[in-house]
């Protein structure tokens, strides 16, 4: 059985209502941008086309060539868009699983921030430890995770092999679920808190293999729904771009289901994992064997542990009281 309760995760989703709506605007906005930038791409080719002869494909290497700009974008925002909305959005989910009361509005969005300021004073810190969590996990897992453990199906390797990069995907959020277990100790290392949580998740993994299986299943089957019912407006969208763009209709169509799917379907799963993490390990002390064991398995949890050894917390900037 799994070990998250849905209507008690929509509940709290609901609660959170301004962040799911913040985060639909950022994502909108970000899928919005892949549109545009797409779709200059693709006039810019259909032109230059038009002169050399084939604006058909013209316009089809200017719309790949506007995509790929666009993803380089995204990818110098990823460090703002971890620290101003998913790490907002998990201390107001951690504050309400605590038993808190949440300001509404705009109030809840700031009241969040400066909560996340409190326990991570730069962004570069949060994202470096972001990222090496990521690494450990990543390397941990490959290991550890697979779903013949729990679910031997003898003769059936490629199923198996299916199952597990399913299943896989379904815990990339765990990395959050550590930043949440920063903030719900208040740790004032986040490195050390970090690897403590990580051996907490090791020592328990079986548990979280067994709600990542079930997990799975909501999360993709939800983001493919949504796919197909966007494929056609999307489809109808991109062949107004100028030349023969149509092709990018799959890839827009993508897009925006990543937009719905990280706005909305990505909190559901990042709360069902908290759940899990908090019930699996309430009451547990890290355990030396798996500590050791992840030392072996990972060089970045070696890593992790020498920065945990060598914090100092920067001095939290003073408030400004310039104004009257």
């Amino acid at each position: 059985m799994k070990d998250f309760n849905i209507g008690e995760i929509i509940g709290l989703l609901l609660r959170t209502t301004p962040f799911l709506i913040f985060r639909f605007l950022i994502y909108f906005g970000i899928t919005l941008g892949y549109m545009l930038i797409t779709g200059l791409g693709a006039g810019t080719g259909y032109g230059i086309g038009a002169i050399a002869g084939d604006s058909a494909v013209g316009g089809m290497y200017g719309g790949i060539a506007g995509f790929a700009i666009a993803g380089a974008i995204m990818y110098f925002l990823r460090e703002y868009l971890l620290y101003m909305v998913k790490a907002g959005h998990i201390a107001v989910l951690v504050e309400l699983l605590e038993g808190k009361e949440l300001p509404g509005g705009r109030s809840q969005i700031d009241h969040a921030q400066q909560v996340v300021r409190e326990r991570f004073v730069e962004s570069s810190v949060l994202f470096g430890l972001d990222q090496l969590i990521k690494g450990i996990l990543k390397s941990f897992n490959r290991i550890f995770f697979t779903v013949a453990s729990f679910l031997p199906i003898p003769g059936s390797g490629g199923l198996v092999k299916f199952l597990n990069t399913v299943i896989n995907l379904s815990l990339t959020y765990l990395d959050e679920v550590i930043l949440a277990y920063n903030i719900h100790t208040r740790a004032e290392n986040p490195w050390d808190a970090s690897k403590t949580a990580l051996v907490l998740y090791a020592q328990n993994y079986k548990a979280f293999l067994k709600n990542a299986f079930w997990l799975a299943f909501l999360i993709w089957g939800l983001t493919l729904l949504i796919f197909l019912l966007i494929l056609a407006p999307v489809a109808g969208l991109v062949a107004l771009f100028p030349g023969s763009a149509g092709p990018l209709s799959l890839v827009i169509a993508l897009v925006f289901a990543w937009g719905i799917k990280q706005a909305v379907i990505e909190p559901f799963a990042m709360t069902a994992l908290m759940q899990v993490f908090f019930k699996v390990t309430q009451g547990q002390q890290a355990n030396p064997e798996w500590e050791a064991r992840l030392d072996s398995a990972s060089g970045k949890f070696r890593e992790l542990k020498d920065k945990a050894a060598s914090w100092h917390k920067p001095a939290t900037p003073a408030p400004d009281t310039s104004n009257p």
